[in-house]
C-alpha cells in the first residue's frame, strides 16, 4: 500500500541523512536539510535514524493514507490536522510535534498555516519505500538522482510504504513520553530563540579586510528569496578582501560561508556542489545547521565566532544527547555521522 498525494506542497521531497561517498565524482551528499529534525522524528516513530523521511518545505502537502501508519512529524510546526475517511468523520484533528500519532486507512494528513519554522519532517513507521540510488534515498532535485524519480512530489504520486507500518486498531493512541524522552528532547532543542549561529574562521578569514570581520561577527543579515536547499544567500554588509584575486577551487561543507566578488556571503547547504572557488570566511558549526535551515527568508541571522575545540565540543554534546533519548526510549545505543564530515573534512 501507499500514501496518495492529492495535493504536493510547495517542494516535498524525500530525504535521509545523504549520499556519501561520491562527492570525488562531483555528486553531492544532499540529505535532510535539518538533521536534528529527521533523526528525532525517526526515533520517537521507531525507525532507525538512517530512514528516509519526507521533508516538507512551508506549505505542506494533502496526503491520503491508503493503509493506517503511525507517523511522528518534527522541525517546522505547519498546521498539521489529520481527518478520517467517510461521511460522518469527525472534524479534523491537530497533530502534534514530535508525538507518535496514528493515522487510520483511508485517513489524510493536510497541513495549513504556518506557525513556526521552515522545513517539516513526516517519518513513517518502517519508511518510505524508494528505491537506493548510490546507497541513500535523498533527492537531489538538480541531478534527477534519488527519491521519488528525482524530483519534488506532484498530485497523483503513490508514495509506496515499507513494511511495519500497519497496526493494530487496538492501538488507539500512543502512550504519552515518558519523563525521560521528554526530558531527552528539552535537551536537545535547548537553544535560546534568534541566538546567534556560531561559526569557526573560515581557511581564508585572514584575507577579508578587519572591517569585513567585525561587520561579519556584529551586523546582522538577513536571508535572501533566493535561499533554498543549495545556499542560503545572506543580504547584509559588503564583505571586502584586503587583496582581490582568483582562488583554486577547494571542497566545501555543509555550513561552508563563501563571499563571492559582491560581496555577500553564501552559506552552502544540503544539496551544495562538492568544490568551491570563493573564499571561505567561515564555516558554521555543525550544531547549529539545523537552525539555520529552519530560518524564513526575510528572518535576519546573526553570527558568533567560536573555537574548532568549543565546536567540536558541541557536537559532541549533541552526540550524547541523542544517545539520551536512545537510552529513554529503549532504542540500542549508537552513533549516526553527519554524511558529509567523512568527505570534505568539514569543521565540527
Amino acid at each position: 500500500m501507499s500514501i496518495e498525494v492529492m495535493k504536493p506542497g510547495l517542494f516535498s521531497t524525500i530525504q535521509d541523512l545523504g549520499r556519501v561517498g561520491f562527492q570525488h565524482l562531483g555528486v553531492p551528499v544532499s540529505g535532510v536539510m535539518d538533521e536534528l529534525s529527521h533523526r528525532i522524528a525517526n526515533l520517537l516513530v521507531g525507525n532507525d535514524e538512517h530512514e528516509a523521511t519526507l521533508e516538507i518545505t512551508l506549505l505542506g502537502p494533502t496526503l491520503r493514507f491508503g493503509r493506517g501508519a503511525w507517523i511522528v512529524l518534527a522541525g517546522a510546526d505547519l498546521g498539521a490536522v489529520s481527518t478520517a475517511a467517510g461521511p460522518a468523520a469527525p472534524d479534523a484533528v491537530p497533530v502534534p510535534l514530535e508525538t507518535p500519532t496514528w493515522i487510520a486507512p483511508g485517513a489524510t494528513l493536510q497541513f495549513g498555516k504556518r506557525r513556526s519554522g521552515l522545513r517539516a519532517y513526516l517519518a513513517v513507521r518502517g519508511g518510505f519505500g524508494v528505491a537506493l540510488a548510490m546507497g541513500s534515498r535523498s533527492t537531489h532535485v538538480r541531478g534527477g538522482i534519488g527519491g521519488l524519480e528525482g524530483r519534488a512530489l506532484r498530485k497523483g504520486d503513490a508514495l509506496p510504504l515499507r513494511a511495519a507500518t500497519e497496526a493494530s486498531a487496538t492501538e488507539a493512541a500512543a502512550a504519552p513520553l515518558s519523563p525521560g524522552v521528554a526530558d531527552a528532547l528539552r535537551a536537545l532543542r535547548d537553544s535560546a530563540p534568534g541566538a546567534p549561529i556560531r561559526v569557526t574562521r573560515g581557511r581564508e578569514w585572514s584575507e577579508f579586510t578587519p572591517a569585513a570581520q567585525d561587520a561579519f561577527l556584529s551586523q546582522p543579515a538577513v536571508v535572501g528569496s533566493q535561499s533554498e536547499r543549495m545556499a542560503s544567500r545572506l543580504q547584509g554588509a559588503v564583505l571586502t578582501r584586503r587583496a582581490s584575486g582568483d582562488m583554486l577551487s577547494e571542497a566545501v561543507a555543509f555550513g561552508t560561508v563563501q563571499v563571492p566578488p559582491e560581496g555577500q556571503p553564501i552559506v552552502l547547504m544540503a544539496d551544495r556542489q562538492s568544490t568551491g572557488g570563493y573564499p571561505r570566511i567561515a564555516q558554521v558549526a555543525t550544531v547549529d545547521l539545523p537552525r539555520l535551515a529552519q530560518t524564513m527568508p526575510g528572518e535576519t541571522v546573526r553570527f558568533d565566532c567560536i573555537e574548532l575545540a568549543l565546536a567540536q565540543r558541541l557536537l559532541l554534546t549533541r552526540s550524547q544527547q541523542f544517545a539520551a533519548l536512545r537510552r529513554a526510549l529503549g532504542r540500542p545505543s549508537g552513533e549516526v555521522a553527519r554524511a558529509d564530515q567523512s568527505e570534505t573534512g568539514g569543521s565540527a
